[in-house]
């Protein structure tokens, strides 16, 4: 066995000894691809708030003028589940120029001029409002939509847990494999910052934050959290009064009630995917899809103290294959968010629960096999690429049975 092969076994060891080993023995969370809550509300209202996540919005709604879809569903829907991530993109462009990053204004044919905007909306409600890329950015990037399912299970793991785990993955690998940990705004707490883990940037505490962020930016729709228009061309509603008075809380429960996407029992349970489990943590691997999170104890204050963890969220175990981290993995997409400069070329750790109902991976969607997604990593993911390309092709198809049962 090569020794970087040996080495990164026992640092995915270790991180499982720090996070587990002192800690109360939690109760599994409630897996599947179903359309049925968690327990944090009941199914009726669980129901209800899925079709406001599922409803389409109109210009009436106050959708637009900038958009990439018209209901939140239309970017989080596969395989009859309502949450699950689908094929939808979005575009981003920037300027990297001198070694500084700088989102473009992007003028609109009306002459209007959308400041300081890296998100370029694929439609519009009108040919006036409709946004191009301007013909100069030398940045640019598609990003696949992400599933929301369990997210709030993600919501609750304890900002400390990731933390602690950044800390000793950067140790026990000397540096060579060092995930970002980025503080980042809560916008139902002013003033009140949290270590982001939502979104390909991870720039996103809370999914209140996210759903507020989502509704403006891909959908155009204002609430009281980002009350401002983006733009003002062909909008028919007032601009000083938010279009959405309770979606986004409903978005944010919705979420929040989902149970985790949890892999196929029987599919897991055969041979070759128990076997493609230990290829999976031998290859290094599960040193940033790490399976295995315990959230926060019931009614631990988070979010800036905006919500409390409750019991059908709380001391539970889930197993979504990420560390929440930004990594640089050499398929940065050269886009800084929230996490400034050092952000810049890494992305999140993708969390690999629910792949078997993915067609295509990574961030931009490129790759249509899991092979070519895998032959990617470089950087900070070198190692545990060129192990792959050890693997035997009996190995090969172990890992993959493994994979396609999650």
């Amino acid at each position: 066995m090569p020794r970087i092969y040996i080495g990164l076994v026992l640092i995915g060891i270790a991180l499982s000894v720090v996070l587990l080993a002192a800690a109360p023995q939690p109760a599994d969370a409630p897996v599947g691809l179903g359309n049925t809550t968690n327990g944090l509300i009941d199914q009726a209202t669980y129901d209800s708030d899925k079709d406001q996540f599922a409803e389409v919005e109109d210009v009436s709604k106050g959708i637009g003028p900038l958009f990439n879809d018209v209901s939140c569903a239309n970017c989080h829907n596969d395989a009859g589940t309502v949450g699950a991530g689908s094929q939808n993109k979005e575009l981003r462009v920037a300027y990297f120029r001198n070694g500084a990053f700088v989102n473009p204004d992007i003028t609109l044919p009306s002459g209007e001029v959308v400041r300081n905007r890296s998100l370029v909306d694929l439609r519009s409600t009108c040919a006036e409002a409709h946004q191009s890329a301007p013909e100069d950015t030398n940045v640019r990037a598609f990003r696949l939509s992400l599933p929301v399912l369990g997210d709030g299970f993600i919501e609750a793991i304890p900002d400390a847990a990731i933390q602690a785990f950044r800390d000793r993955q950067c140790q026990t690998s000397r540096g060579r494999i060092c995930g970002l940990a980025i503080q980042v705004g809560i916008l139902e707490a002013a003033g009140q910052t949290g270590v982001g883990r939502f979104g390909w940037k991870a720039q996103h505490r809370s999914l209140l934050s996210f759903s507020a962020d989502a509704y403006l930016n891909e959908m155009g729709v204002t609430s009281p959290l980002l009350p401002s228009e983006v733009a003002t061309t062909c909008n028919t509603l007032d601009p000083n009064t938010p279009n959405s008075q309770d979606d986004i809380d409903s978005f944010a429960q919705f979420m929040r009630a989902t149970i985790a996407p949890g892999p196929d029992p029987l599919l897991l349970a055969r041979p070759q995917a128990q076997a493609g489990a230990r290829v999976f943590q031998r290859s290094g691997c599960a040193f940033c899809h790490f399976p295995n999170w315990q959230t926060a104890a019931s009614g631990t204050s988070i979010n800036g103290g905006t919500f409390t963890v409750p019991d059908a969220l709380a001391n539970k175990t889930i197993h979504p294959y990420s560390d929440f981290l930004l990594h640089d993995v050499g398929t940065g997409d050269g886009i800084v968010q929230n996490g400034g400069d050092a952000s810049r070329n890494r992305l999140r750790t993708p969390p690999l629960w629910g792949l078997r109902i993915r067609t295509i991976f990574m961030h931009d969607g490129n790759s249509a096999t899991l092979t070519d997604a895998i032959r990617r990593h470089r950087g900070e993911a070198a190692a545990s690429a060129q192990n792959f390309q050890r693997l035997s092709p009996q190995e090969e198809a172990w890992l993959f049975a493994f994979l396609r049962s999650l």
